[in-house]
């Protein structure tokens, strides 16, 4: 595996190295006294990303000379860190009140600072900035309770899309041009495909981790209450969700091994054992590169909606520290990096998309080319699906990491027999909830 690859990897699922942090700092909100805007752009500031040295180097350490350039009484420092311990470390340094003025989080991890009161709320530090980003983008970094606050600024983002081996869709009977649009019809896919298989390859992973609570958002389960302050997913949908996963798996819709432990996808995909591919426009590029001939009959769609109609978005963001010294620097530079043109030369770096407004409706995103090309066709799908994004398919904040792993435990016991679907939901609420009390975060 290069190094681009791992880094490209990196900015796709950076989200997923700080999910065991949810709950790394306990208590209420932290008493940071909240820094004041002077109107002069001016300081030293400390900016943090994760990861994108020393691939993108080049990249990021333009757009901080250009920003110096244009305010010279900026100072810019940046420091990349490392992926394994970036968790960690960002609690450390929340506890001790040495946050970077600017801090790359996930959407996983921002609410981890920001429910404690540690960053900035950019809505109120720039009340006419939503206008620039995607609405679905901007939504992301809202918190449960705290109004129309927002507590980054979107940064690069990547949507879900659909990918699939037509070859091996045609060979089950199934029409390549008409994928699956919600959950109960790719299930329907999937055993259609298991049928005609003969055990030579699958339909799709187990993954209920990766799955959850995604699918039962698309198909109108309520995950939470009104309130927000518990879980409600206990329905006959979910049961019926459950019930389902076990047959197909029980008809081989899915590896055997892969409800237990996490296989590479990427291998099974680009070795013809598997019909679905992740929902990442990245996958794509990296089949081209090490499956070329599998690439060459990869089928690209929109995602599966289902009730909602809404895709799941993967977004990283900057924070503000919100006792910054240097307020209305840091403010500026978050903004700087996240405009359009500098989101544009970052997206074709990389297998991601600009959450500003501007820079998603560049050409480059919308251009199919002769619709034969896989990689180009997810890009433009990609971005078309961005432009009317919702929340709805997104991981709640009140789904934290511990939440995941305590359903998905309950869930892998029903679909390998060993308790009935119906227990195995209503353990997985009662855990939850749990959970949800411990944390105080309702």
């Amino acid at each position: 595996m290069n190094v681009t690859r791992i880094a490209i990897g990196t900015l796709a699922a950076a989200g997923t190295l700080l999910a065991t942090s949810a709950c790394g700092v306990s208590g209420g909100a932290a008493d940071v006294k909240e820094g004041e805007k002077t109107g002069k752009v001016s300081g030293r500031i400390t900016f943090r990303t994760l990861q994108l040295k020393p691939v993108f180097t080049s990249y990021v350490q333009g757009v901080i000379d250009s920003f110096e350039k244009k305010y010279p009484d900026v100072e810019v420092k940046w420091e990349d860190v490392p992926g394994d311990g970036y968790n960690e470390k960002l609690v450390a340094d929340a506890q001790a009140g040495a946050l970077p003025d600017v801090v790359n989080l996930s959407t996983d991890s921002f609410q981890l600072l920001a429910d404690r009161g540690m960053l900035a709320d950019v809505a109120k530090l720039d009340p006419e900035t939503a206008k620039e980003y995607v609405p679905g983008a901007w939504e992301q970094f809202k918190l449960p309770g705290k109004g129309d606050s927002v507590f980054a600024y979107p940064w690069y983002v990547t949507p879900e899309i659909l990918t699939y081996n037509k070859e091996l869709f045609e060979k089950a009977g199934l029409d390549p041009a008409k994928p699956p649009t919600t959950v109960e019809q790719f299930f329907d896919y999937a055993e259609r495909i298991a049928a005609g298989s003969g055990g030579q390859y699958s339909a799709f992973m187990a993954d209920p981790k990766g799955r959850l609570p995604g699918d039962w958002q698309k198909m109108g389960i309520p995950i939470l209450n009104e309130k927000q302050d518990a879980f409600t997913f206990d329905t006959a949908k979910a049961v019926a969700w459950v019930e389902r996963m076990k047959d197909l798996y029980d008809k081989g819709a899915m590896p055997k091994e892969s409800l237990l432990k996490s296989d590479d996808i990427n291998q099974l995909y680009g070795g013809g054992k598997i019909v679905f591919g992740p929902g990442s426009p990245g996958f794509v590029r990296d089949i081209k590169q090490n499956a070329p001939q599998i690439y060459a009959g990869t089928q690209v769609a929109n995602a599966v909606t289902g009730t909602l109609g809404h895709i799941g978005i993967y977004a990283q963001s900057l924070g503000i520290k919100k006792d910054s010294k240097h307020l209305d620097a840091a403010t500026e530079f978050a903004k700087w990096v996240t405009n359009g043109p500098n989101q544009v030369e970052f997206s074709k770096k990389a297998t991601i998309y600009p959450s500003n407004a501007v820079g998603l409706a560049d050409p480059y995103f919308s251009d199919k080319g002769d619709g034969k090309d896989a990689e180009t066709l997810a890009r433009a799908v990609g971005a078309e699906q961005l432009k009317s994004a919702g929340l709805d398919a997104n991981t709640p904040v009140q789904w934290s990491n511990q939440v995941g792993d305590a359903v998905v435990r309950e869930v892998q016991k029903a679909i390998t027999g060993e308790q009935d679907a119906r227990t195995a939901v209503r353990k997985a609420q009662e855990e939850a909830n749990k959970l949800l009390a411990k944390t105080g975060r309702k």
